[in-house]
């Protein structure tokens, strides 16, 4: 307060004036019968007088520059200025003196808050709804079997909305839960992006493209929306099924974490029970019909993420991921990738780089490897030169290579007393255990590339999978520009007997990469999720590897 005191000048400034001279006599009577200035007013007008008068002695002459205030600007400039401040301050100022506190209703200066800390473009005097359908403008008053005509608006009446109240009642209110998350859902996880999408808050989950097309784009769907109905009221939607949206609930349980919640369930049901929802949902998650899938292992896995997922669709939390930071000589950009996982079809994979490591860590997983837990080690120090093309068709030849470098990091590990644990990985010891069947064992898992300071000895280096190798794409590169040793996590089905097995790392360019699993004799392809994300970023580098270790701790 005492920063404003000397801040702000003495008098009403030229638009209060201009203000009065405007007024009629009865208002001019009215307002003359009431103070100019509040108290906090009086008390900066004095503060000002007294320094004013002090320093007329010292500074009388002609040279003297004039005084200026805050109070003294007229408002239109005031307006300016406080619309370039964060909107989180516009409160504390508005308790200055009266004046500000009238000023700072100004709807421009938070329409501009609005659109420069969350990006909300649209104007709410000239609102025109492109893109959306009747059905979500209007919705049935009653029962939608029954043919009466009569409909409801859903949309809410922006012509009498403010921005204020879209700042402090929606955006502000709710600014915890913008970002990237992880659903709690079992071993399956999932990723969820909460954005504002003009002036919705809306929570879309994303999933990867149908098996086993893996450079095809993402998939999303709404879970909730939030927007004002009301003035200073916001509503929480929930968008599960396909009867439109209905009441919901948003909580944040503490930081980094929130929940959801639907009120209205029965809106999830569909009319011909859960055999058509369990078709639905095929159609949605897989493209295809159970029909249309032979594999009898396949078909199990399917049926058991349907009920296992469905008894998340009433409730659910989720806990905040980050995007892993990026350094200047990380050999590719880090961030999110989709691949392949044999019967489980595509999952999400978050590759990050830990000094010459690399790591790959489910977003969502499955019953033998889950969400949350690192399927793929690189070890970049340990570059591998694959034989010649005519040589790579032979496994044995592959794997001869790919072994005696595991024997070298095994004795390099000894050496240093203990399996490597320094950077973080979180490596678990191998456990003797017999080979799983290959229905049973983590199917693919993935990779992920770090950082190397030393230049590809080889670029475009022929690439072809051996003979006996396995692939749900074939569509995969022929050429690559280099390779590593890695570990793969491979388990039973409940994550049983984890160990890691010995593989290779396939470099093939900036988004797309590969591993060899070669006691499972398969090949995972990974394709980059082409997606920016808001409010993603990790606030530090610890920050990150604490929230690793989170998710991992979740499934271990």
């Amino acid at each position: 307060m005492a920063v404003c005191a000397r801040l702000c000048g003495v008098g009403p400034s030229r638009g209060c004036r201009r203000r009065q001279q405007r007024r009629g006599p009865a208002e001019t009577a009215a307002a003359d019968s009431e103070p100019d200035t509040d108290p906090e007013e009086e008390r900066i007008e004095a503060g000002s007088a007294a320094l004013s008068g002090a320093g007329g002695d010292r500074s009388a002459g002609p040279s003297s520059p004039p005084r200026c205030s805050l109070l003294e600007l007229p408002p239109e400039l005031l307006v300016e200025i406080f619309a370039s401040l964060p909107g989180t301050d516009l409160p504390s100022l508005a308790q200055v003196c009266t004046k500000f506190r009238r000023i700072l209703h100004t709807d421009t200066i938070w329409r501009r808050r609005c659109r420069e800390e969350y990006g909300v473009c649209e104007n709410l005097r000239k609102l025109e709804i492109t893109g959306v359908s009747c059905r979500d403008v209007y919705a049935k008053r009653i029962n939608p079997r029954v043919k009466s005509g009569r409909f409801m608006r859903i949309l809410p009446d922006y012509e009498h909305m403010k921005y204020r109240d879209v700042y402090t009642c929606l955006l502000h209110r709710y600014r915890h839960i913008l970002g990237l998350w992880q659903p709690d859902i079992g071993p399956y996880g999932g990723l969820l992006n909460v954005v504002v999408d003009g002036l919705f808050i809306i929570g879309w989950m994303y999933l990867p493209p149908h098996d086993p097309h893996v450079d095809d784009p993402m998939r999303f769907k709404p879970l909730f929306r939030i927007h004002l109905m009301e003035r200073k009221s916001a509503t929480v939607e929930c968008m599960y099924g396909h009867r439109g949206p209905h009441n919901g609930h948003v909580q944040i349980v503490k930081k980094d974490e929130f929940s959801t919640k639907c009120n209205q369930t029965d809106h999830h049901r569909m009319s011909g029970g859960r055999q058509e929802e369990f078709r639905t949902w095929l159609r949605e998650e897989w493209g295809r019909t159970l029909e249309d899938i032979f594999h009898e292992h396949m078909q199990e896995l399917i049926l058991m993420k349907f009920i296992y997922t469905s008894q998340y669709d009433n409730c659910l939390t989720y806990r905040r991921i980050y995007l892993p930071p990026s350094r200047p000589d990380d050999l590719i950009r880090p961030g999110l990738f989709k691949g392949t996982y044999g019967s489980h079809g595509l999952e999400i994979v978050m590759l990050s780089f830990h000094g010459k490591h690399a790591r790959g860590t489910k977003i969502t997983g499955d019953p033998n490897i889950p969400a949350g837990q690192q399927t793929v080690e690189i070890d970049l120090r340990h570059r591998i030169q694959l034989p010649d093309a005519e040589s790579l068709h032979d496994f044995n030849e592959l794997s001869r290579v790919v072994l005696e470098v595991h024997e070298q990091v095994r004795k390099e590990q000894e050496q240093e007393g203990g399996p490597e644990d320094a950077e973080g990985l979180g490596q678990q010891s191998p456990q003797p255990r017999e080979e799983p069947p290959a229905e049973l064992a983590q199917a693919p898992g993935d990779g992920g590339a770090a950082a190397v300071a030393e230049p590809p000895a080889q670029s475009g280096q022929p690439f072809v999978l051996p003979v006996g190798v396995s692939s749900r794409n074939e569509d995969y590169p022929r050429t690559c520009r280099m390779c590593f040793y890695g570990t793969g996590l491979i388990a039973g089905h409940g994550f049983t007997s984890p160990e890691r097995t010995p593989g290779v790392f396939v470099l093939f360019d900036e988004d797309r990469f590969g591993f060899i699993w070669l006691e499972l004799k398969s090949f995972s392809l990974y394709s980059r999720v082409q997606a920016a994300f808001r409010n993603a970023d990790a606030p530090s580098p610890q920050a990150f590897e604490e929230m690793l270790k989170n998710i991992q701790s979740l499934t271990s």
